[in-house]
């Protein structure tokens, strides 16, 4: 697999082992979705503990390196500086990810090369799902020769166990109704000859269509058994090669007459058709229409805020779209660069459509994290729950000691999480975390008072059953 090198690569490969560990501060709010203002490289490493391999779907709209120094972001340094700006945050970000997760990235041809090969190696080539062209401008940037109308959504997954859902079709509207309601037509007939009665016996069968009459669409019915004056029609032949159907015996007999049927065509021969009754669509890898559009998002932004604050948001239906493709009812979503907050907006309006319960974490280093992200949330739905974050102290001092003045319960997260890469269950002993795999997790450790390992306690709280112990404490005084 060919490797991208670049000033500064060695530097940062490996990066986000040496990111230390901060405490997630909450300054208000509560409830299971979060917004947290600061570096989003700490952030990231901050939520391991409690979400690594956790996040269903991350967004991510990071800057496009375009040269454009008007924007917050240091948007126009070297191509070195923005990889190795990049790198350990995609790491921390594939961490994060479940196994059956996607990422979407957003970005433009300043670094999409660049970025297809960092994520080539971090999540694995066959991980690569898509490259989806997005016309979100159609009048095109008229500068550098040539108007551009697009930019791009990389699309990766963390693990083979990713299905991605099938999106509503809004060009799809049926035009045949029957008792079970609309549908449309497709051949039964598997048209690749790679498929043929040589190598796909089973699939090789006749049907026996009823001429005489038809119904309302104009459908005649079949059987698969012969009777009197039925015409016996098999797949027919491409190429010299005899086709075959899609299905099988067995599935063509639970559908007959119901979702399989007889078509006649203009030369005078008929076609076995299946109903095809799914409205919605696999999602297409070029999206140019109206709701990719960028003035949407400036517009609705605009219509929030009463007002300009913030340049190019974009469009909530195609962030919508992305966690339609991504999620279930009760994701986690994540984005690191939550701009002007338009992943947690899609998240509401899908729960909203839906009756989903997803949860969004936001991830923002300027400080309109709370005055835009926070207050478009507040906005768009006063009755959703969130935590406001900032960036807390480091969970351990200079001198390699835990900081006492973080809060115990996210010393025992990280604890935990470190021996186990899993997060903290519930435990109704006072210094047992948990036990994984056997393996009895303690945390003997209290800012308040100074506490060791001696025979009491070896003898009145190691009676776990676990078939090992790994016990975290300052000192010892067993005999």
């Amino acid at each position: 697999m060919p490797r991208l090198n670049w000033i500064g690569r060695n530097a940062v490969v490996n990066h986000h082992f040496d990111v230390p560990f901060h405490f997630l501060d909450r300054k208000y709010g509560g409830g299971r979705n979060m917004i947290i203002h600061g570096d989003n490289l700490l952030a990231l490493k901050s939520l391991l503990p409690k979400f690594e391999g956790k996040i269903k779907c991350i967004y991510i709209d990071p800057p496009y390196n375009t040269g454009n120094e008007d924007r917050v972001y240091n948007d126009a340094v070297s191509h070195d500086k923005w990889l190795c700006m990049m790198y350990p945050r995609i790491r921390l970000l594939q961490m994060l990810l479940a196994d059956d997760g996607a990422i979407f990235i957003s970005i433009d041809d300043n670094e999409q090369a660049n970025l297809k090969l960092i994520c080539n190696e971090i999540f694995g080539e066959r991980n690569f799902i898509s490259q989806i062209t997005v016309a979100g401008n159609p009048r095109g940037r008229d500068y550098g020769g040539i108007a551009r109308m697009h930019d791009y959504v990389l699309v990766y997954r963390k693990t083979l166990a990713l299905k991605l859902n099938l999106i509503e079709d809004d060009d799809g509207k049926f035009k045949s109704f029957d008792a079970l309601g609309g549908f449309e037509l497709r051949e039964l007939r598997n048209r690749n000859v790679k498929f043929n009665d040589g190598n796909r016996p089973n699939l090789y069968y006749p049907f026996y269509v009823d001429v005489a009459a038809s119904d309302e669409n104009g459908l005649h019915e079949i059987s698969l058994e012969p009777k009197d004056g039925r015409l016996e029609l098999y797949p027919s032949e491409s190429q010299g090669v005899k086709t075959v159907w899609r299905w099988g015996r067995e599935k063509s007999a639970a559908n007959l007459n119901i979702n399989i049927m007889a078509k006649p065509m203009k030369n005078g021969g008929y076609m076995i058709v299946e109903k095809y009754r799914e409205a919605r669509k696999m999602a297409r890898s070029v999206w140019c229409d109206k709701d990719v559009n960028t003035e949407k998002g400036t517009l609705l932004v605009k219509n929030i805020f009463g007002g300009k604050v913030f340049d190019y948001p974009k469009p909530v239906e195609m962030i919508e779209r992305i966690l339609s493709m991504a999620t279930d009812k009760s994701s986690l979503v994540l984005d690191a660069f939550a701009g002007s907050g338009t992943t947690a907006h899609a998240v509401i309006n899908l729960n909203r459509a839906d009756g989903g319960n997803r949860r969004f974490i936001m991830i923002e280093s300027q400080a309109y994290a709370e005055t835009i992200i926070a207050e478009r949330v507040r906005r768009v739905d006063p009755e959703c729950n969130f935590g406001y974050y900032e960036i807390g102290a480091r969970l351990f001092l200079d001198n390699g000691m835990l900081n006492p003045d973080i809060p115990l319960e996210q010393l025992r997260e990280y604890v935990y999480f470190t021996e186990t890469r899993q997060p903290l269950p519930h435990s109704d002993r006072q210094f047992l975390l948990g036990i994984h795999d056997g393996r009895a997790i303690y945390f003997l450790y209290d800012p308040a008072r100074e506490l060791a390992i001696d025979d009491e306690f070896v003898f009145s709280t190691l009676n776990d059953g676990a078939e090992s112990r790994v016990i975290y404490a300052e000192r010892t005084f067993c005999g």
